[in-house]
C-alpha cells in the first residue's frame, strides 16, 4: 500500500503545511527543469553520434548520456509512505509519531518523511511536521492500514474442508487448515495455515485466525476477533475428583462463547465449561501465556497481561486490569475496574475499583508501606543488636552496684 501526502493530511484532518506544499512545488520544477536539460544533452549527443556510428551505436550514446538520479529522500516522501516505524528505524517513505517535547532531538535526527505531532511541538528541521491533536491515536489509526492483508480470498488445495461447513463470503483458509462440519465462518474471516476448527464451531464476520490456532467443538468466536498463533480454545478444564485410589476425570461438557473484538495472544488457553460456558466479553484483550480456566466470565473490556492466569468460576468485571504473572484464585468477585497488580496473588474478593498488589493481595498503599518498612530490617536488626549490647551492658553495672551495696 502507497498513501499519498495528500491523502495522510486528510486522514488526519489537516491541511498540507505551506513548508511542504511549496518545497514540493520547488522540487517538482527543478526535476522538470533537470529532465528537459537531460533531454537536450540526449539529442545534442545523439545528434553528435550520428555522423560516426550506426544508428545502434547512436542509441547506446543516447541512453548513457543521461544516467538517472537516485531519489531524495523529499523525493520519496512527495510520492508516498509506505509503512510506519520507529523514529530511529524510519526511513524516507516511514511515517513516525511523537507525543512528547523532549522528543524534539530524536525526531530532528530521524529519516522518516513525516512525524505526526502534538500541536505545541518544537519547530525543528529535519522530518515534516504533521501537527494534530492525540498524535498516538492518529497514528495507529493509520497503521492499521499497513496491517498486511490475504492476497486472495480462497482454500488452499492442501486445506480440509468439511461438505457440510458454510462458508460466508471472501472467506481465506490456508495452507493444511482443517474446518470440521457443521462449523460456520463469517464473512471475509481468515483461517491461517495449519488452524484446527472443530465440528459446530461458530465464527463471526472479519475475523483472523493466525496460523497453528484451535478451536475446539462447540465454541463460539463473535465478530472481528483475532486469536494469534497456537491459541488454544474449548481444551478441557482441568475436573479431577479423587476416588479413593486414583484422580477420576470430570467430562468437561460446556463450552466457550467469545464476543466481539476479543484479542487473544499466542499461546494462551481458553477451557471449557464443565456444564454451561466459559464466557470472554465484548472488547477484552488477552495477552500471550494466559491460562481462563472453565466457567469463568470475563468481563468486558478487561486486561489480562502475559502469564496471568484465572481459576474456575471467576468472575472478572468490565474494565478490570490485571498484570503479568498474576494468579486469581477459584470463585472470586473481581469488581468492575479493579487493577491487581503484577505478580499478586488474589485468594478473596476485590471490590469494584480497588487497586491490590502483593501475595496475598491486598490494598496497593498498605502492601507499599508494608514493602517499605520491610526494606528497612536489615538496619533495624542492626539498630537492635546494638541496643541489646547496651542493655546487656547495663544489666552488668547494675548487677554490680546491687553487689557493691550489700557489702557490710
Amino acid at each position: 500500500m502507497v498513501l499519498d501526502f495528500a491523502q495522510l493530511c486528510a486522514l488526519l484532518e489537516i491541511a498540507p503545511p505551506v513548508a511542504a506544499t511549496k518545497a514540493a512545488a520547488t522540487k517538482t520544477a527543478a526535476i522538470k527543469a533537470a529532465a528537459t536539460q537531460a533531454a537536450a544533452t540526449q539529442a545534442a549527443a545523439t545528434q553528435a553520434a550520428a555522423t560516426q556510428a550506426s544508428r545502434t551505436d547512436v542509441e547506446a550514446s543516447a541512453a548513457n548520456a543521461a544516467p538517472s538520479q537516485p531519489r531524495t529522500a523529499d523525493q520519496a516522501r512527495i510520492s508516498g509512505f509506505t509503512g510506519v516505524n520507529s523514529l530511529a528505524l524510519a526511513g524516507p517513505s516511514d511515517l513516525c509519531f511523537a507525543e512528547q517535547r523532549d522528543q524534539a532531538e530524536a525526531v530532528s535526527r530521524s529519516r522518516a518523511g513525516a512525524v505526526i505531532v502534538p500541536l505545541d511541538f518544537p519547530t525543528i528541521d529535519g522530518p515534516e511536521l504533521l501537527r494534530t491533536t492525540r498524535p498516538r491515536e492518529r497514528f495507529f489509526s493509520i497503521a492499521e492500514r499497513f496491517v498486511p492483508r490475504p492476497a486472495a480470498a480462497g482454500i488452499h488445495p492442501s486445506a480440509v474442508v468439511d461438505p457440510s461447513a458454510q462458508l460466508g463470503e471472501a472467506v481465506s483458509i490456508g495452507p493444511n487448515a482443517v474446518v470440521g462440519a457443521d462449523t460456520h465462518i463469517g464473512p471475509r474471516s481468515v483461517i491461517g495455515a495449519g488452524s484446527v476448527i472443530e465440528r459446530n464451531v461458530s465464527i463471526g464476520a472479519d475475523c483472523t485466525l493466525e496460523a497453528n490456532v484451535t478451536i475446539q467443538r462447540n465454541c463460539e468466536l463473535g465478530a472481528r476477533c483475532i486469536l494469534h498463533s497456537g491459541c488454544v480454545i474449548g481444551g478441557d478444564g482441568f475436573g479431577f475428583v479423587w476416588d479413593g485410589s486414583a484422580h477420576r476425570k470430570v467430562p468437561q461438557l460446556g463450552r466457550v462463547v467469545i464476543e466481539d473484538e476479543v484479542d487473544i495472544g499466542c499461546n494462551s488457553c481458553v477451557d471449557r465449561a464443565t456444564l454451561g460456558e466459559t464466557r470472554i466479553r465484548r472488547g477484552t484483550k488477552i495477552d500471550n501465556l494466559v491460562q481462563i480456566a472453565h466457567n469463568t466470565d470475563i468481563g468486558a473490556h478487561v486486561i489480562l497481561v502475559s502469564q496471568s492466569g484465572v481459576a474456575g468460576s471467576s468472575r472478572l468485571g468490565t474494565g478490570t486490569v490485571v498484570a503479568g504473572q498474576v494468579a486469581i484464585s477459584d470463585h472470586l468477585e473481581i469488581g468492575a475496574g479493579a487493577r491487581i497488580g503484577g505478580q499478586a496473588g488474589v485468594t478473596k474478593d476485590v471490590p469494584a475499583g480497588a487497586t491490590v498488589f502483593g501475595t496475598p493481595a491486598r490494598p496497593m498503599k498498605q502492601t507499599l508501606r508494608e514493602l517499605a518498612a520491610l526494606a528497612q530490617l536489615p538496619a533495624l536488626l542492626k539498630t537492635m543488636k546494638g541496643w541489646r549490647a547496651e542493655l546487656m551492658a547495663l544489666k552488668l553495672q547494675l548487677s554490680e552496684l546491687e553487689r557493691s551495696l550489700r557489702k557490710p
